[in-house]
């Protein structure tokens, strides 16, 4: 039997971060996880139970962050698993018509909610020795498409972000940059419409996209993945 793993989560409830939850759980493996929705982490933690657990966590806010990352490590070890995967798109539009408030929102969320959870859970993984980080990606963040453009801009940034990461890790730790393809999420209909429903469920990538995640290992630091289901 694999050794169980404690993995750290955002973006938990819906979507890719539902079915990484149920997939990691399903393995035999201790889920942190955050998301922002109290009613949806409630139901999650009344669902799933110890040793799992749940918390409303605003990753823009470092303060938050912060006071979630004390929380978790006081009852586990650092994560041997770190998956930043909470994520906004804005909505469809020319760049010079997106609005502030929205542009701030996918930068805020995308890519300083990334550094937010670096900040406050890599110090331990790198006092442990081990650990793998990975920073969820997107087909965006290695081609452009009219109308995203604040999304593409982050997901490139988190390639960008990730690599630097990985050359500053000491050896037994990973950074990993991962783009999981086009799956038919809230996000994905915000962009496609309709038509997002023809691609693929979350559930189906989860079953390619948990073994792939719980394979990685120092020797993939640096790394840009392609989860492919």
């Amino acid at each position: 039997m694999n050794q169980q793993k404690h993995i750290v989560l955002t973006g938990v409830t819906r979507g890719l971060g539902r079915a990484m939850l149920e997939g990691f759980v399903e393995a035999g493996h201790v889920v942190y996880g955050c998301a922002r929705d109290e009613e949806a982490i409630a139901s999650l933690n009344q669902q799933f139970g110890r040793p799992h657990h749940f918390a409303s966590v605003n990753v823009t806010d470092d303060d938050s962050v912060r006071q979630w990352s004390e929380a978790v490590l006081s009852q586990r070890s650092a994560p041997d698993l770190l998956v930043n995967n909470a994520g906004f798109i804005n909505e469809p539009a020319n760049l010079w018509e997106v609005p502030a408030a929205e542009f701030d929102r996918v930068v805020d969320v995308n890519l300083k909610g990334v550094a937010n959870l670096l900040r406050h859970f890599v110090p331990a993984m790198v006092r442990r020795g081990e650990g793998v980080i990975v920073n969820f990606s997107s087909t965006w963040g290695h081609t452009t498409s009219p109308q995203v453009a604040p999304y593409c801009a982050t997901k490139w940034g988190i390639e960008g972000l990730t690599r630097s990461l990985s050359q500053e890790l000491p050896s037994g730790l990973a950074a990993i940059a991962l783009n999981p393809g086009v799956i038919h999420t809230d996000m994905l209909e915000t962009c496609f419409g309709s038509s997002a429903k023809n691609y693929m469920s979350p559930e189906t990538w989860g079953k390619a996209a948990v073994p792939l995640l719980l394979g990685l290992t120092a020797a993939d630091n640096g790394a840009s993945l392609r989860v492919s289901a």
